[in-house]
C-alpha cells in the first residue's frame, strides 16, 4: 500500500495491535520498525501495563498520547500529546485526542484542549495538520470537524473498528472520515471468534477467555489525504479497504 500511495508521512494506531486486545512493546517496535512515522491509540493503551512501558520509556518513541489526558500526581505522562513530525522539508502536526463517553480515562474537555493547541503552535511550524479523535459515538467526530473546519487539513476518528463510509470535505476544506476501521480477522466480531462471545450476547455475562479469530481472510482499512501546500487544508480524501480473497 505504501509502495502503491507513496504516502509523504504514515500514521498508524496501535490501540489494539496485540491479539485485538492492547499493544505490546514487542508489536510497537515491529510496526515502529515498518516505515511508520508516529503512532497512536489509546483507551487500552494502559491494559497491558507495565510491558508496553519499556516502548515507552524509550527516547525515540513514535506513540503519542491523548492531548487532553488528565495525568496525576501518581502517574505523569512525559511524552506529548502532539508532534510535529519533519521529513523531507515537510512538517506534519498531528494531534490527539479522546473523548469521556464510554471510556474508562479522565479527560479534559477535548474541544477546549485542541483549540489551545492551535493557538500556542505557529501555523509557520508546519505544513499540514491531522487530527486523530478516538471516540465512541458519531456526534462527537462531527462535532470536532465541524469546529476544527477551516483550521486543520482533516479530522477523523478511530475506536469503532468499523470504516464508515463518509469520507469527504468540509466547507472550509477539512477532510471528515467518522472511523477509519480496523485492520485484522474480516469474519469476526472486532478480532473475537463470535463462538467465544456468543455466550455474552445471550446472558450479558462473559464465559471463558475471549478468543482472537485465526482467518486467512482479513481486511485492511486506512485513509488517505492529500493537502493543498498553499492553503494547508484537504484538497482530497479517500477512504481504503482491502479484504483479501483466500
Amino acid at each position: 500500500m505504501k509502495e502503491k500511495y507513496s504516502p509523504d508521512f504514515t500514521v498508524v494506531n496501535i490501540e489494539n495491535i496485540t491479539s485485538g486486545r492492547w499493544p505490546a512493546s514487542i508489536h510497537a517496535e515491529l510496526i515502529d520498525s515498518l516505515w511508520v512515522d508516529i503512532m497512536t491509540g489509546w483507551d487500552h493503551v494502559f491494559d497491558n501495563m507495565p510491558d508496553i512501558w519499556k516502548y515507552f520509556s524509550k527516547d525515540d518513541c513514535k506513540l503519542i498520547r491523548p492531548a487532553n489526558f488528565v495525568a496525576s500526581e501518581h502517574f505523569s505522562l512525559p511524552w506529548d500529546g502532539y508532534r510535529i513530525i519533519n521529513k523531507n522539508n515537510k512538517r506534519l502536526l498531528v494531534i490527539q485526542l479522546l473523548w469521556e463517553v464510554f471510556m474508562n480515562h479522565k479527560v479534559d474537555n477535548a474541544f477546549i484542549k485542541v483549540e489551545e493547541i492551535l493557538s500556542q503552535v505557529p501555523k509557520s511550524d508546519y505544513d499540514a495538520v491531522i487530527v486523530e479523535f478516538h471516540r465512541e459515538t458519531t456526534a462527537e467526530l462531527y462535532g470536532m470537524a465541524n469546529f476544527l473546519d477551516g483550521q486543520v487539513s482533516a479530522v477523523y476518528g478511530t475506536h469503532t473498528h468499523i470504516q464508515t463510509n463518509d469520507a469527504h470535505i468540509l466547507n472550509a476544506w477539512t477532510g471528515i472520515l467518522c472511523d477509519v476501521g480496523m485492520n485484522g480477522p474480516f469474519e469476526s466480531v472486532i478480532w473475537a471468534d463470535f463462538s467465544s462471545v456468543k455466550k455474552r450476547f445471550l446472558t450479558w455475562i462473559q464465559r471463558g477467555k475471549i478468543e482472537q479469530k485465526l482467518s486467512w481472510k482479513y481486511v485492511i482499512n486506512a485513509l488517505l489525504i492529500d493537502v493543498d501546500e498553499t492553503t494547508k487544508l484537504c484538497s482530497n480524501i479517500e477512504n481504503i479497504s482491502f479484504t483479501n480473497t483466500l
